[in-house]
């Protein structure tokens, strides 16, 4: 990740055309935008009122006889009335605004996410993902909803108080707007410098998130390894790098409003100059005057609330344009148009290369090979041989960089993406369950039946534990099904797997870090699961691949032998050298219960 520290200074874009981009997030909240609009011009609209009761109260209303005593006690009441209504439409109407926004671009975001290419979860981090959608759409929206009602409304005010000013006194008025000038420029300066720490704080947060999310996933190899000194000490310089960061966006947020106050008050101090020396030359009046001063110092509060608005405006924008970059950014994946319930379950691949960003080698380097309907092919070699990369390209996890894949005789690009993945069936060592019950992790994204539910669960040989649960298949796991042993969430995978009935299993392996009783449980349940159908195993055990169909052995990207157990084993080659490393490193009492187990 990139230190906040060495940021380069980057100029934020003009405001209208940002702003732009999330104006179409409002469609459809209905009649909330022209009622917001309709109050808050009727708001705007009766500012004047007030000094323009201050000339006549002042100058014929101690007269005796020249103003009924109810006439401004009644209009003070019916002024506020209105301006109370008006601002309780204005504030209902935004939030329902804020909140259809908000809602319609975190759900955008969220279905950017489940169809984003898988490159992108490998480039940024889960808690950056989830800061964004969760917290950053909300703050945002939020900010830049509040701070556009102000600006919207302190805009009209300003107007229809300088009406008035003018129609007052047009010579004191050209006062008065020699003040906006500096007011702009301050803005413009301060909001540059808060628009470049807004964005080093986003990233600033992020690291911090992502310390806080390794750590809670990491919480036994911490305490294990005694780490928790050094990973405090790290956490520790990120949040005081967090809270430096605040304090420089305080300091430009706040220097916004002293200085324009400054600036309103010369002004003032002028108009006050001017229109003394104008009541000894041309008679002003004392309810003019004193009606001029108060329009004028009402116009301090609007100018106020819009040197204050620039913080909000360039927080708000920042967070929701980090959302709005993700959408316009993260392209979808790409896909064809053929679609075919239940494949036969032949693929092809033809000189397959890829390469990984920012690696110098290939991943794997011309690979070809044909898998026949219902044939089972095991993966072996050392670890970086390619043999992942091999069948994250098979469902389009990945993309080749050379080479075609043919799934049935059709490339796997012309392949409707859901048509493609319902092909494939998935079990790895690292096995992911969603907190919901049983039922719902086997049927994932299908339709839940019951009975077949229940099949399937007996058929990874795991339906007897689940009739034992009070619930049964309605039983919540927990997180990533923590209340199950790691043999049980195998074999509710392979539940999952059997449930989805593909005509292709992938297993990564799937029996790697088990005890040998749950071992033997999940084996019985894969040979249900792998019957009849194409089957890919990467395993370093032996006793889940010697029945294989074939055996290819990978090294460097690329197969370097082929054959069944036996015919490799008397060739003497990578695959004898490999089983006899691993048959060496096995405890003679191992061998003796489980021969041939590993294959390292």
């Amino acid at each position: 990740m990139t230190d906040a520290s060495s940021l380069p200074p980057a100029a934020p874009r003009p405001v209208w055309p940002r702003l732009a981009r999330f104006l179409p997030y409002f469609r459809g909240s209905g009649w909330a935008l022209p009622g917001m609009v309709a109050a808050v011009v009727m708001a705007a609209v009766t500012e004047p009122v007030i000094p323009a009761l201050m000339k006549p109260l002042l100058d014929r209303g101690f007269q005796a006889g020249s103003l009924a005593l109810w006439v401004v006690p009644v209009a003070l009441m019916g002024l506020f009335a209105v301006r109370g209504i008006a601002g309780f439409v204005a504030q209902y109407s935004l939030a329902y605004m804020a909140n259809h926004a908000m809602v319609t671009l975190r759900a955008r975001l969220f279905g950017r996410l489940l169809d984003a290419p898988m490159t992108m979860f490998g480039q940024t981090s889960a808690s950056a993902l989830s800061n964004t959608v969760v917290y950053e759409v909300q703050t945002g929206t939020t900010l830049l909803v509040n701070a556009m009602l102000s600006l919207i409304k302190d805009s009209l005010t300003l107007v229809a108080l300088l009406a008035y000013l003018l129609y007052i006194n047009w010579k004191l008025t050209l006062i008065v707007l020699a003040i906006f000038p500096g007011v702009a420029l301050v803005m413009k300066v301060l909001s540059r410098r808060l628009h470049r720490i807004t964005q080093a704080s986003q990233q600033a947060t992020d690291r911090l998130a992502y310390v806080v999310e390794e750590n809670v996933l990491a919480h036994r190899v911490v305490r294990l390894h005694q780490a928790q000194q050094a990973q405090g000490e790290r956490f520790d310089r990120l949040n005081r790098e967090l809270r430096r960061l605040a304090m420089k966006s305080t300091i430009a947020a706040s220097a916004m409003t002293p200085l324009t106050q400054l600036l309103a008050a010369a002004a003032l101090s002028a108009v006050i100059c001017t229109a003394l020396w104008q009541s000894s030359t041309s008679g002003i009046t004392v309810g003019g005057f004193a009606s001029f001063i108060t329009a004028m110092l009402m116009l301090i509060a609007p100018i106020k609330h819009l040197s204050e608005s620039a913080a909000p405006i360039t927080r708000g924008l920042v967070a929701v344009e980090r959302g709005l970059d993700l959408i316009d950014q993260t392209p979808s994946e790409q896909e064809g148009s053929h679609d075919a319930a239940h494949a036969r379950g032949e693929l092809v691949l033809d000189q397959v290369a890829v390469r990984y960003a920012g690696s110098n080698r290939e991943a794997l380097d011309g690979v070809s090979l044909r898998v026949a309907p219902g044939q089972t092919v095991a993966l072996v070699g050392c670890s970086g041989s390619g043999k992942t990369t091999l069948v994250n390209l098979l469902p389009r996890f990945i993309e080749p960089t050379g080479g075609t894949i043919t799934l049935d005789g059709v490339e796997l690009r012309a392949w409707r993406l859901s048509a493609l993945r319902r092909q494939f069936s998935f079990v790895s060592q690292d096995v992911v369950m969603f907190n919901d019950s049983i039922a719902v992790n086997v049927a994932l994204g299908l339709e839940a039946d019951r009975e077949r539910i229940v099949a399937a669960l007996d058929a990874a040989n795991l339906g007897a534990y689940v009739t034992s649960l009070p619930l049964g298949i309605d039983t919540v796991v927990g997180h990533n099904a923590t209340q199950l042993s790691g043999g049980q969430r195998q074999r509710l995978a392979i539940a999952r797997a059997l449930y989805k009935d593909a005509p292709i299993v992938v297993l990564d392996e799937a029996t790697s870090a088990l005890d040998a009783e749950s071992e033997q449980a999940v084996k019985s349940a894969l040979q249900r699961l792998m019957a009849g159908r194409t089957t890919l195993i990467i395993a370093h055990r032996l006793s889940t691949i010697e029945h294989a169909d074939r055996i290819l052995v990978m090294s460097a990207g690329k197969i370097v032998e082929e054959g069944s157990h036996a015919s490799l084993l008397r060739s003497n080659g990578h695959y004898a050298r490999l089983y006899n490393l691993a048959v060496s490193s096995v405890p003679d009492s191992a061998l003796d219960s489980s021969p041939e187990r590993l294959l390292e």
